[in-house]
């Protein structure tokens, strides 16, 4: 499976408690992941290290929505919102998402983020939002 993404399946991964961590450079390149991303995902933290996040993306997130991250973090500001994930397995899994940028000397070197299960009202509403988003990019 080296290189390419996994099949997604149908079958969601709940993960509960618990808050998954993780920083990047500002290619969004992966400088750190904690145990409980790695356990989430189901990678290996040696097969996220010094891998884009495009990883883990489920394909049906709109790019309209990952633009709107990095024209966010990239102006400095924090972003929030819900993201669909992909696993190495092929399941998913949605978190409520939260990305700061990190500073040094007043440059932004890189991101954090930080994730946690999201709630079935949440992902409800971006389901149809990102529904929408979709189907417009195929348009």
């Amino acid at each position: 499976m080296r290189g390419k993404s996994p099949q997604p399946k149908d079958e969601e991964y709940h993960f509960g408690d618990g808050v998954i961590i993780s920083e990047a450079d500002t290619n969004g390149v992966i400088t750190y992941v904690n145990k409980k991303f790695c356990q989430i995902t189901g990678y290996d933290k040696s097969e996220l290290l010094g891998k884009k996040y495009k990883i883990i993306h489920h394909p049906d997130m709109p790019k309209e929505i990952f633009d709107e991250i990095w024209d966010t973090i990239r102006a400095g500001e924090n972003w929030n919102g819900l993201i669909k994930n992909l696993r190495k397995d092929g399941r998913y899994y949605w978190t409520h998402t939260y990305v700061e940028p990190i500073e040094k000397n007043g440059e932004i070197t890189g991101y954090l983020a930080i994730h946690r299960q999201a709630s079935e009202s949440e992902i409800k509403d971006a389901k149809i939002k990102y529904l929408q988003l979709k189907n417009k990019e195929r348009k």
